[in-house]
């Protein structure tokens, strides 16, 4: 068979579908030495290409780069930097964002139920149930879980300045923020209806998922899908009614708090009364006083569980937890430390 034959009938075949998979090394604590290795197991369909993240904005560039040469499938494994900044290079294009979860908080990953262990992870992609979910804007600045102004804002902007991360960290810079923090007065105006809604609030959080990380539920009825944004608004007063709506956040209750409205918009605005922090799926930024919110249905193409289960307050926390535990203990009995 001479080689032109050859090249015809090589044409012909189906060929193999292109991915990437964008590690971010520092991510977590778990070390992600075989984790290529692993992806090409579970995923033998695909070529599969690696890169390594170095620094804030690679995931974003390395996905575009991906993006412009046609590929199928761009994989994030890494903590929900990694994820956001992948997920901002794939929105409004085909392009489907596979995730395996690595970081401390991994928010998006939580709110899809695809569990913290990256096998489980890996079966999500292989089941190949991809969902075209919805993400929101601010100023033109994109998030896909939360975004926030007032208290949440203020914690993610003094985290940032800390030169230690982690969860004590955190959890300090929460009690530290919380002992000075006074809420502010906003003005919400609803996209749809007109509606003004003028609060001196603790925090307004615009929720397209329905947790921050960490099964901390701040939205526990928000899903992806609707085309909607749920907007969480968390009234002002005393230290020890403020202190329980943190209870509720944990068990799911929160939506029923008599110091929390709720409401679900396509668009909103907020005004405040001076320019500052507003925080993008956790990551802090400065904007001025208006703060122009869209929904944009239907722009992130994800590998998604083909199950989704209804949330239940209490008992969906308690099975998050009790999953978190066990992947843990699977963890140590697999690298037997």
């Amino acid at each position: 068979m001479n080689n032109d034959i050859v090249s015809q009938l090589s044409s012909k075949l189906p060929q193999p579908k292109r991915a990437l998979l964008i590690v971010n090394p520092i991510s977590g604590t778990a070390g992600k030495e075989g984790l290529p290795d692993m992806v090409r197991d579970y995923l033998p369909e695909y070529k599969l290409e690696v890169c390594y993240t170095k620094g804030r904005g690679d995931a974003t560039r390395l996905a575009r780069m991906a993006v412009d040469s046609g590929i199928h499938t761009v994989i994030a494994a890494g903590g929900d930097g990694t994820v956001n900044e992948t997920a901002i290079a794939l929105r409004d294009t085909r392009v489907v964002m596979g995730i395996i979860p690595c970081g401390s908080g991994n928010g998006l990953a939580r709110h899809l139920n695809i569990d913290i262990d990256v096998e489980s992870a890996l079966r999500v992609i292989r089941s190949n149930h991809i969902e075209a979910c919805d993400y929101g804007t601010v100023n033109g600045h994109p998030f896909f879980c939360t975004f926030g102004v007032g208290f949440d804002a203020a914690v993610s902007n003094s985290f940032a300045k800390c030169s230690r991360r982690g969860r004590l960290t955190y959890l300090r810079e929460t009690f530290l923020e919380y002992t000075r923090y006074r809420p502010q007065v906003y003005v919400i105006t609803r996209g749809d209806t007109g509606e003004v809604i003028t609060d001196n609030a603790f925090l307004v959080a615009v929720c397209n998922a329905s947790q921050y990380g960490n099964n901390a539920y701040i939205a526990p009825n928000a899903t992806m899908t609707d085309g909607l944004l749920d907007i969480t608004l968390i009234h002002s007063g005393n230290p020890i009614s403020t202190a329980l709506v943190g209870v509720d956040l944990l068990t799911g209750y929160i939506d029923r708090n008599n110091m929390i409205d709720t409401l679900k918009v396509p668009a909103v605005t907020i005004e405040r009364q001076e320019p500052g922090p507003v925080h993008l799926d956790g990551e802090p930024m400065e904007m001025g006083r208006r703060l122009d919110i869209v929904c944009h249905p239907g722009g992130l193409n994800l590998y998604t569980p083909v199950k989704q289960e209804d949330f239940k307050p209490l008992i969906t926390p308690v099975r998050a937890l009790m999953r978190d535990i066990h992947y843990a203990f699977l963890h140590i009995f697999r690298n037997g430390i």
